[in-house]
């Protein structure tokens, strides 16, 4: 009998052992594994295209001065008819021109001490171009300062930056989701070239991708005196497994 319960104790004994044994193994070769998921490499790729604007908006402020607000809308009327004179005959159509109230300033109200102004009111008003003719406005930008020579007193925001006078002009690149795709894709090619250089230096090989993410698109001037070229980039950050 108790031969019979050594034996089944040793029994047990080895199985257990056995089990042990196995366990041990299993859980080896799981944390080996594991391991190998911690070798990553994060990499950055980028992709960068220059595009032209495909719609400006430039607003054409002047002003104009009088003592009778009669006197100072015919002026308002005269010079407003000249600058869309002007704007047609160099290829805008009406359809693109829009033209905004006046703006009246009257001195009078803000008289403070005895300087009289030369003028009692002041006049502000504004003619927009809305286009598609992105390079033919922009050059139409350069010549617009014709027309300071007509006594018309152009505002600070009409005319090119390229002058003395600033400008407020605006040159819009709306067609980035037909150029996302192919960007993309730029990106990831250029990350996993990183990538590769990377594995190859560390003698291992690259694996499936682990995580990705494609970054923000960014739309800018190329430089200050083109702004209607744009400068499109987006940097997308792809992490993939390292294996040997």
């Amino acid at each position: 009998m108790r031969e019979k319960l050594s034996l089944s104790f040793l029994s047990i004994g080895i199985f257990i052992f056995l089990g042990l044994t196995s366990l041990g193994y299993l859980l080896g070769k799981s944390i080996i594994e594991m391991k190998k998921l911690d070798r990553v490499v994060s990499v950055k790729g980028l992709s960068e295209k220059e595009e032209t604007a495909n719609i400006v908006l430039w607003p054409i402020d002047f002003k104009v001065a009088g003592n009778e607000l009669s006197e100072l809308y015919s002026k308002l009327e005269r010079d407003n008819t000249r600058i869309v004179d002007f704007l047609k005959e160099n290829g805008i159509e009406s359809s693109e021109i829009t033209i905004s109230a006046p703006v009246i300033e009257d001195k009078m109200l803000y008289q403070y001490d005895n300087n009289v102004a030369a003028f009692r009111y002041i006049a502000t008003q504004t003619v927009t171009v809305y286009s598609t003719k992105v390079n033919e406005v922009y050059k139409l930008t350069n010549k617009i300062g014709e027309l300071i020579k007509e006594n018309i007193a152009l505002g600070n925001s009409s005319v090119n930056s390229s002058s003395q006078y600033g400008t407020t002009t605006e040159y819009i690149f709306t067609k980035l989701n037909d150029l996302k795709p192919q960007m993309i894709e730029s990106a990831t090619k250029n990350a996993r070239e990183v990538a590769e250089k990377f594995a190859k230096d560390s003698n291992s090989s690259l694996g499936k991708i682990k995580s990705a993410n494609q970054g923000q698109f960014t739309i800018t001037n190329r430089d200050q005196h083109n702004p209607q070229i744009k400068n499109i980039r987006v940097v997308s950050t792809i992490e993939y497994y390292l294996v040997d």
